[in-house]
């Protein structure tokens, strides 16, 4: 039969220590004070001043914006493009028409283009971002980019319960005429007495 004990550690709460001694005692840490940066001087009087230089140390700072608004770029400049430009047309990553080049970035896993690197070829390239010095570089090489429209993500909003208006108006005429008239009555009725 199996027999159930309570575990140490529920007696102990309350207690500094723990039962052992000393708070240096019982860490798992050896021989350093604490693991990380404990007793650093938030309670220990062991690097306060150092810490007081330190303005982010204490609290919280800042805020993570949430990953349905942020937009993760990945970039590509046109230095790459050309220096791959054989290997991405032998993988068919790349199509080549007449003359140019016709890239799409969402292919090659990127979308946003940078301008480094001289072009010497005409690229037709289809992607959601790109550079000022892109747009014009590739423009006065005699090739085209065409920028994808970004669609607004639409928020749901939770449709308001509304009362007719003619019901609302009915009650609230009612109840002060009923209620005028009524003291009214009580009035008189002193009045009388």
């Amino acid at each position: 039969m199996t027999t159930y004990k309570t575990r140490k550690n529920r007696k102990m709460r309350g207690s500094k220590t723990h039962g052992w001694g000393a708070m240096k005692k019982h860490r798992g840490a050896g021989s350093r004070g604490g693991r990380g940066m404990a007793g650093t001087g938030k309670r220990g009087d062991a690097k306060k001043p150092s810490i007081w230089k330190d303005k982010k140390y204490f609290g919280k700072h800042g805020f993570k914006r949430p990953k349905k608004i942020t937009i993760e770029i990945k970039a590509i400049n046109l230095k790459t493009i050309e220096q791959k430009l054989e290997s991405l047309l032998s993988k068919k990553l790349i199509e080549k028409k007449n003359d140019f080049y016709a890239i799409d970035l969402k292919k090659l896993g990127f979308n946003k283009l940078l301008s480094t690197g001289k072009i010497t070829k005409k690229f037709s390239i289809k992607c959601e971002y790109a550079s000022k010095k892109a747009i014009d570089k590739i423009k006065k090489a005699g090739g085209s980019i065409i920028l994808e429209e970004k669609k607004p993500k639409k928020i749901k909003e939770k449709p308001k319960e509304e009362k007719p208006v003619a019901e609302t108006a009915e009650k609230v005429e009612e109840k002060p005429i009923a209620q005028k008239a009524e003291k009214i009555e009580t009035k008189e009725k002193e009045v009388k007495k």
